[in-house]
């Protein structure tokens, strides 16, 4: 879409900044972080898009919704501390990168509602009339 491809290609571009260049991560550190913030941004991302609403404050998701998504992040993170890591090529992350990408989801999560708060109130009308 217009308006979400660029911020989420915004968030991409300030990844692999972060991980590359700030953290000095390659190979398959630099590959586990980037593994992680994209199926965090792609799964949580559901939340917002799936209603005009406010998510969890105006519109609940059902609670299989909500089960299912937390069980895959889980075990996506259980995986990159697991022996299974060397297989897909994964290394466990140290506690800043980490911290640092679930910062980064949260600010994209948060500027995604922003964008379809803003989308539905001006473009969206827009094309109603």
């Amino acid at each position: 879409m217009l308006i979400f491809g660029p911020i989420s290609s915004i968030f991409d571009f300030l990844t692999f900044y972060l991980l590359y260049s700030v953290f000095g991560l390659s190979g398959s550190l630099f590959q586990t972080g980037w593994f992680i913030e994209s199926l965090a941004t792609q799964l949580f991302v559901i939340f917002i898009i799936r209603t005009r609403r406010i998510p969890f404050i105006q519109s609940r998701p059902s609670v299989y919704l909500i089960y299912s998504m937390i069980i895959v992040f889980l075990v996506a993170l259980l995986l990159i501390y697991s022996p299974l890591a060397a297989y897909f090529g994964f290394s466990a992350l140290p506690g800043n990168v980490l911290f640092t990408i679930f910062g980064l989801v949260i600010i994209y999560l948060v500027l995604v509602e922003i964008a379809k708060q803003i989308f539905y109130k001006k473009i969206y009308k827009i094309n109603r009339l």
